[in-house]
């Protein structure tokens, strides 16, 4: 386990300013609180055509990507790409997916894993972080959201992060595709899902077939729920995303979440809409990094 604070850099890098920030290397390796190695990659994105754009308003996506996803998939590359015209972005694997070390505990530890990103983003030089997840991921915005958003007050499940003081905070937090609660297997796409993570000849077909290294051990403790969480979340900036086609998790779960938000939270039903990353249009993405720029600091 590394002695070090969640988002230390495991290989060296600058640490740049606005003006600096073209010669950020654009991939490296991050180190979690519990000791993962997370691989990360940078885009300075918009900011380069502004030297100030880091201190400014202009704000770093960190996009927190679905299960089996990784950084340098196509589709999380697109996804970076639609956010790059609106600012800086930065992509990472989750445990177990990609070059990162460790293996999948499906949307638990892996709030760790976004802490560190968000931290890496603000050492950056960024003032500004919004948090962009989907399906997986968007669960794990929502959980790390309420426990380093604004307010700052949630409990730390799994210790102390070494955090310096609100580095790993977000400013604004955008859930696609999420469910509500865990252990859902209403739908045929979660039911084999399950059996992918729960089964040891779906854990090889996960590491196999899905390049997903998915931890053996079941949750203890159960993690706080994506509809538990977001009552935490205000008074952080929070939308949630769904399509009226999601072929894993119907409509009752972004209503659950949004019922759940209360006032705070914004929803979109998004018509003829699939599921998480392959889905979004880049129309779509082209909104929510509008909405995003729209909340300010």
């Amino acid at each position: 386990m590394s002695s070090g604070p969640a988002g230390d850099v495991a290989r060296s890098t600058d640490r740049p300013t606005g003006e600096t920030v073209r010669r950020v290397p654009a991939r490296t390796f991050l180190r979690t609180a519990d000791g993962v190695r997370i691989e990360a990659v940078y885009d300075p994105g918009a900011s380069v055509d502004d030297a100030s754009a880091s201190s400014s308003g202009a704000p770093v996506f960190v996009i927190a990507h679905g299960f089996t996803g990784d950084a340098g998939r196509p589709h999380v590359r697109r996804v970076a790409a639609a956010f790059a015209r609106h600012g800086a972005v930065v992509t990472f694997s989750f445990r177990g997916h990609g070059a990162s070390g460790g293996r999948s505990t499906v949307g638990d530890r892996e709030v760790l894993d976004l802490l560190a990103a968000v931290e890496w983003a603000r050492g950056l030089g960024h003032a500004r972080v919004v948090t962009v997840g989907f399906s997986m991921g968007g669960s794990v915005v929502l959980r790390h959201a309420a426990l380093y958003g604004r307010a700052g007050d949630g409990e730390r499940p799994y210790g102390p992060s070494g955090a310096r003081e609100h580095e790993g905070r977000t400013d604004a937090v955008v859930s696609v595709s999420a469910p509500a609660r865990w252990y859902y297997r209403g739908t045929a796409p979660m039911r084999r899902l399950h059996w992918l993570v729960t089964r040891p000849a779906g854990r090889l077909v996960g590491r196999y077939g899905f390049r997903t290294r998915i931890h053996h051990r079941d949750w203890d403790p159960v993690p706080l729920s994506p509809v538990e969480a977001v009552p935490r979340i205000a008074p952080t900036p929070l939308l949630i995303v769904h399509g009226d086609r999601d072929a894993y998790f119907p409509l009752d779960h972004p209503r659950m979440l949004a019922d759940a938000a209360g006032d705070h939270g914004e929803l979109w039903l998004e018509r003829g809409m699939g599921h998480a990353e392959n889905a979004a249009a880049d129309e779509l993405l082209e909104r929510i990094a509008r909405w995003a720029l729209a909340q300010g600091g």
